[in-house]
């Protein structure tokens, strides 16, 4: 016997806005995750910036530059600000994200259609 293959339906079709569930919107425990990383960033920002700078420096003795990098290694990975994702402000997606709008492709096309981004239309030629 064999099994039959089901076409797979995309889960917005079974959603409505009564549900509560955005399909567009990012997973709440990726998005707390880089406010936590966000928050790390910050509170390492100006250790880092002096390890960095002992490290960088070709005034420094390599005893120094060695543990200065063996600080900088022992600090939380997260605290890095590399690690840090950029979010949609509105759905928190973290792919297809435009820097200069702080929101995601999807978004940003919605809001343009609407006309709510100033100076922003859809091509036409």
């Amino acid at each position: 016997m064999m099994s039959m293959r089901v076409p797979c339906l995309k889960l917005s079709t079974f959603l409505s806005a009564s549900d509560g569930i955005n399909p567009n919107m990012a997973k709440k425990s990726m998005v707390l995750r880089d406010e936590k990383r966000a928050k790390l960033v910050q509170r390492y920002a100006k250790k880092r910036q002096e390890l960095k700078a002992i490290i960088a420096s070709p005034k420094s003795r390599a005893e120094d530059k060695q543990t200065a990098q063996e600080k900088l290694q022992s600090l939380p990975r997260d605290s890095s600000p590399s690690r840090m994702r950029s979010r949609c402000a509105i759905t928190g997606r973290s792919r297809g994200y435009y820097q200069k709008f702080g929101l995601s492709r999807t978004k940003l096309r919605e809001l343009t259609l609407e006309g709510n981004i100033p100076g922003m239309r859809k091509a036409s030629w």
